[in-house]
């Protein structure tokens, strides 16, 4: 790989979270709008798609019936019944609620991971893994902060 097409790979990357903003979603809100809506880590993980430390949600170890919603639309997202221990300290289901949720590429770490946000309000929610439980054989590896829980 020479220097230019390292930069421009760089570059690329770099830019990723901004592919949201490009996107029509059904919610769309101002940076500002965003910003006040929400705290300084969930803004980083929903509109900048960083994630959060392992082991820092406690929805990570909530499995009480009920349903996680998008933090940022309401939008039902995935029910409890689909949620498992995957021993990774994040959030996990095998399986999300029919239209709920969309995917596309992500290539930051230099491969190819599928990264998973609201199909309403394109807000990041972690990524989807193909190491889960049957029947899917799907790991959605969320971030908490990117959900609200509703018993």
């Amino acid at each position: 790989m020479n220097r230019r097409t390292f930069g421009l790979t760089a570059l690329a990357c770099a830019a990723a979270p901004s592919a949201l903003l490009a996107e029509d979603f059904e919610i769309t809100r101002t940076d500002a709008e965003w910003r006040s809506m929400l705290t300084d880590l969930q803004y980083r993980v929903m509109r900048e798609e960083a994630t959060e430390r392992a082991g820092s949600s406690p929805l990570d170890k909530n499995y009480a019936a009920g349903v996680y919603d998008c933090r940022g639309c309401d939008l039902p997202l995935y029910p409890s019944q689909t949620k498992y221990d995957s021993g990774t300290g994040w959030p996990s289901f095998f399986e999300s609620l029919p239209n709920a949720v969309a995917t596309k590429p992500d290539r930051k770490l230099f491969s190819v991971r599928t990264e998973v946000h609201c199909r309403r309000c394109g807000s990041h929610l972690g990524h989807v893994f193909d190491d889960g439980p049957q029947p899917t054989g799907k790991r959605h590896c969320l971030n908490g902060a990117s959900l609200v829980f509703r018993a």
